[in-house]
């Protein structure tokens, strides 16, 4: 079975100063790609040293939207497009998006997706959107977005989903594809998995969001790459498909989104 986490954060305290073994834990629970989001231009170098070191490693560039606010200025926005566009590693352009449940700093947050999702399309990469009580906002502003895009559509993921089915649909509709974390494994979650059972079998993708949001039965702890596998496990059951089945469809998806190759040659750590 193999099996690509399409949104980690390895670089963060809570992992990377035991890397190597959970490098081992995620290869040997079958993670075979990994995509690491990046939530402000300053680690994006420590990210990238990581995806050199780990050739199943691939990276994003972006400004988190709750960092919007103290960060964001039309020159950063300017270093994001130049490090998206300097090395074969970066596959994707975020994370972005908009969260007004920590923050209604929407000048600054909407200001910074806007350059997001021109860089991404300019680059012909895809956008890595986070979207917490947003959805409405999202939505629209993505819609416009895309009304001016004729030459190509904007490609992208919400990541982290926990949209209600309805919320789920617009973005089906905008052509975005949709990943499930941990969430999905939540004793209260039945809101998401309502949502994962109507997202049709191309679109879908799953995630830790590591080291938060730990699924069960590691909930309350932290979170791990190698956990991805309890998420698609979770999210088979929720779509009442097998999971070897699910690994497949999502493997291949997220190939497919982030340009990933089918294989590629690991190195010993």
């Amino acid at each position: 079975m193999r099996l690509i986490d399409t949104h980690v954060h390895v670089n963060f305290p809570a992992l990377k100063g035991e890397i190597d073994s959970v490098r081992e834990r995620w290869l040997q629970a079958g993670v075979e790609r990994l995509v690491h989001s990046c939530v402000s231009p300053g680690e994006f170098d420590e990210i990238l040293a990581l995806s050199t070191r780990f050739p199943e490693l691939y990276c994003a560039v972006g400004l988190h939207p709750l960092e919007a606010e103290s960060q964001w200025t039309e020159e950063l926005g300017e270093q994001i497009a130049q490090m998206a566009s300097s090395s074969n590693r970066v596959v994707a352009v975020g994370e972005t998006g908009l969260d007004f449940f920590k923050s209604k700093a929407r000048g600054h947050q909407l200001a910074s997706l806007e350059a997001h999702l021109r860089i991404a399309h300019d680059l012909d990469l895809p956008v890595i959107v986070h979207c917490r009580d947003a959805a409405k906002e999202m939505a629209e502003y993505l819609r416009r977005f895309q009304s001016t895009s004729v030459d190509r559509p904007l490609r992208g993921v919400m990541h982290c989903w926990g949209g209600t089915p309805e919320e789920t649909q617009w973005f089906l509709d905008l052509g975005f594809y949709i990943s499930f974390s941990g969430t999905v494994t939540f004793k209260n979650a039945s809101t998401i998995r309502e949502s994962a059972r109507i997202v049709p079998a191309d679109r879908l993708l799953v995630e830790t969001d590591c080291p938060f949001l730990a699924p069960v039965p590691h909930r309350g702890k932290r979170n791990e790459p190698a956990f991805v596998f309890q998420v698609a496990s979770h999210l088979a059951d929720a779509r009442e498909e097998s999971l070897d089945s699910l690994a497949e469809t999502t493997f291949a998806n997220a190939l497919d989104l982030f340009g990933l190759p089918d294989a590629v040659e690991m190195l010993a750590s």
